[in-house]
């Protein structure tokens, strides 16, 4: 009878750790199994602000989603150039996102300055993140009505 009843103890114990086990897996957020959230709340898209007697123009992009969450951009603009864009919402819900995010929007916003149009490469590993960030600012220069000079 004790044969039987180590087994029986046996076999709750592996049966509830692997409850356990299970439900830690699908509970523990990743970027792979948790629907990302923006870092902050999204804004309305358009022109925000042309600063009277600067010539400086703000504007926001629409919020675009992605497979890891949405990305949003606002440009600057003095005369005719962009002079800045930066990211309002992005991936960030996870360490993975935030990583990814970290590397790749500087990168995205440097580009997007030296071209003065969304016409950039996708940043390596980033390319749902540079995808949204294309649509996004591709938004905001129209919104802007953004031509470059020259």
């Amino acid at each position: 009878m004790t044969a039987h009843s180590d087994r029986l103890r046996r076999n709750l114990v592996v049966g509830g750790s692997t409850g356990v086990l299970l439900v830690l897996l699908f509970v523990y957020p990743t970027s792979r199994n948790h629907v990302s959230t923006a870092s902050t709340p999204a804004a309305t898209p358009g022109v925000v602000s042309p600063k009277p007697g600067s010539g400086d123009l703000t504007a926001n992009g629409s919020s675009e989603g992605t497979r890891y969450g949405p990305v949003q951009v606002r440009i600057s603009i003095r005369g005719h150039r962009l002079i800045a864009v930066t990211p309002l919402v992005y991936p960030a819900s996870g360490g993975r996102d935030r990583e990814i995010s970290s590397y790749a929007l500087p990168q995205l916003q440097q580009e997007a300055i030296a071209a003065q149009s969304a016409r950039i490469d996708t940043v390596s590993g980033a390319t749902f993140t540079s995808d949204g960030y294309r649509r996004s600012l591709q938004s905001a220069l129209d919104a802007a009505h953004f031509r470059p000079a020259g």
